[in-house]
C-alpha cells in the first residue's frame, strides 16, 4: 500500500550548518491493512515522514508510492486524487475553531467537489455528502455535537471531529501525526481505542506517530523507530528491547 524509497528531506538546505535533516534515506514498505506506530523524540522526523507520504511536504529527494502510484512525480490533479484516499489526523486538530462541527467535517469532502462548487460555500455539498458526514460523526460518537461550534468542545471532542473529517474522505489510509500528544491519558486512550476500532472495522492501513512507548506497543502490530531522520528500528513490539528504546529516546 505504501512504498518509500530513499526518502530524504532537509529543512533550510541552503543555510549550511543551520540546515536540519528531517528524513535521511528512509526505505519502508507498509502493507495493506497494517497498523504501524512511528516513535522517536521531538525532531526525530516522525511528522516529516508522515507529511511526505501524503505530499503535504515536498521531500528533497526520493520516491513515495501509494497503492502503486507515484504521488511525488505526477500531475497535481493525480496527486489530489491520490490524497483523497489518505485521511490525516493532526496533533493540534487543525480545525476552524469558530465554525460548526458539521462544517469542519464537510471539509473532508472538498477533494470530491470542483473548485467552483467549493467557492459556493453552503451550496457546495449535496445531500449525500451531508448524510455521509452525519454517519461519520455518529461513528466517532459526537453526532449530537454536529451543530456546536468547535471552540466550545474539549480537546478529546475536537480530535473526534478531526477523525470524522478524515473518515469523510472515505480513505484507505489513515495517518495520525501525534494525534494524542495534546490529550490527557484518559482521552488519549479513548482516541487510540477509536483509531484501533476504525482500523479493525475497515481494515485501513494506519500509520500513527507517537511519543508514548506503551501506547505504541499496545496498539500497533509494527513499530518504526526514528533517530535524526533515520530508521533505527523496524519490527514487532515484542522485539523492541530496552537497549533499542534507550537508543531511540536517548
Amino acid at each position: 500500500m505504501i512504498l518509500i524509497k530513499d526518502l530524504c528531506h532537509i529543512y533550510n538546505p541552503h543555510r549550511g550548518a543551520d540546515s536540519i535533516v528531517g528524513a535521511n534515506n528512509i526505505n519502508l514498505r507498509i502493507g495493506d491493512g497494517e497498523i504501524v506506530a512511528v516513535i522517536g523524540v521531538s525532531g526525530a522526523g516522525k511528522s516529516t515522514l508522515l507529511r511526505c507520504i501524503n505530499r503535504l511536504l515536498e521531500p528533497t529527494s526520493g520516491e513515495v508510492f501509494i497503492d502503486g502510484g507515484d504521488i511525488l512525480h505526477c500531475s497535481e490533479r493525480k496527486a489530489q486524487a491520490m490524497r483523497r484516499k489518505i485521511g490525516m489526523v493532526f496533533q493540534n486538530f487543525n480545525l476552524l475553531q469558530r465554525s460548526l462541527v458539521i462544517h469542519n467535517v464537510l471539509m473532508g469532502r472538498l477533494g470530491y467537489i470542483s473548485t467552483l462548487r467549493s467557492l459556493l460555500s453552503s451550496r457546495a455539498y449535496g445531500k449525500d455528502d451531508k448524510s455521509l458526514v452525519l454517519d461519520c460523526l455518529r461513528w466517532v460518537g459526537i453526532e449530537d455535537l454536529a451543530y456546536r461550534r468547535v471552540d466550545a468542545l474539549s480537546g478529546g471532542q475536537q480530535q473526534r471531529v478531526g477523525i470524522a473529517r478524515a473518515l469523510a474522505q472515505e480513505p484507505s489510509i489513515i495517518l495520525g501525526d501525534e494525534p494524542v500528544s495534546n490529550l490527557d491519558p484518559t482521552r488519549a486512550r479513548e482516541i487510540m481505542n477509536l483509531l484501533s476500532e476504525i482500523h479493525q472495522r475497515e481494515g485501513m492501513t494506519t500509520v500513527i506517530s507517537l511519543h508514548n512507548i506503551e501506547i505504541a506497543k499496545e496498539y500497533a502490530s509494527r513499530i518504526i523507530g526514528l533517530v535524526k531522520g533515520e530508521v533505527v528500528f523496524d519490527g514487532k513490539p515484542a522485539e523492541l528491547t530496552d537497549e533499542k528504546i534507550v537508543e531511540i529516546f536517548a
